[in-house]
């Protein structure tokens, strides 16, 4: 005669192992880590600087995520790199975020209070941009650093990463209107190249959307490096 079935502990040990990944999302240091790895692969080191955090803590928080099965390492020479574990993991990342800015008004909040000492930092609406890129009547440019843009960004934009901007606005055609965009709502690099632009004079505003967010829309992404946008866009300028 065959055991029952013990119903009770299947749900037990299923929700358990869904925990699993509740848990390892409990930190806001690990979601920061995650949001990162979203946009390209990246050492402990190159993490632990942009998380402002030791190397022991970073690794710390990586190797918990790695334990859910979030994201990989793998070894580079000397170095440890990681990833995402899977796609679905960027995908799963965007919805979570998607939904806690839906149903908690304090993240809108903070944004407002964030923004509130720049004028017109708000973004510009995607399908707005999308619609004036394609007609050439905007230039996306991309400030996130090269690593990042070559992974994926929105064909056509320029990879202006933000501690270049300064010195290559000569590359940039003053008689159009510039977007920057950078890893999402959470990032400030586009922010601070829209007011740098600004006070260089140029017309600047910012796109919110993250390159998960433009292909949760649907939208084609590039990887690599175009070459010869910068001219084409300047030909189209004159």
């Amino acid at each position: 005669m065959s055991n029952p079935i013990d119903k009770r502990g299947f749900k037990d040990s299923a929700y358990g192992q869904l925990a699993r990944i509740g848990k390892a999302l409990s930190s806001p240091k690990r979601l920061e880590l995650l949001d990162l790895l979203c946009q390209t692969d990246r050492t402990v080191e190159i993490l632990a600087r942009e998380t402002e955090m030791s190397l022991a803590n970073t690794s710390q928080h990586l190797q918990v995520l790695e334990a859910a099965r979030l994201v990989q390492a793998k070894k580079q020479g000397r170095f440890v790199v990681y990833s995402l574990a899977d796609a679905l993991v960027g995908d799963f990342f965007r919805a979570f975020r998607v939904l806690a800015e839906d149903r908690l008004a304090e993240i809108e909040q903070l944004r407002r209070r964030f923004l509130e000492a720049g004028a017109d930092l708000y973004p510009v609406d995607a399908e707005a941009l999308i619609d004036r890129v394609q007609k050439g009547e905007v230039v996306a440019i991309d400030v996130r650093p090269i690593e990042e843009y070559k992974t994926a960004h929105i064909p056509g934009a320029l990879a202006l990463p933000l501690q270049e901007l300064n010195r290559r606005l000569s590359e940039l055609p003053r008689n159009k209107e510039i977007v920057a965009y950078c890893r999402g709502p959470y990032c400030v690099l586009a922010i601070d190249a829209v007011r740098l632009l600004r006070a260089r004079g140029l017309r600047a505003h910012r796109l919110e959307a993250s390159i998960q967010d433009w292909r949760a829309r649907g939208l084609p992404v590039v990887t690599g490096i175009e070459q010869g946008s910068i001219k084409a866009l300047q030909r189209r300028a004159r």
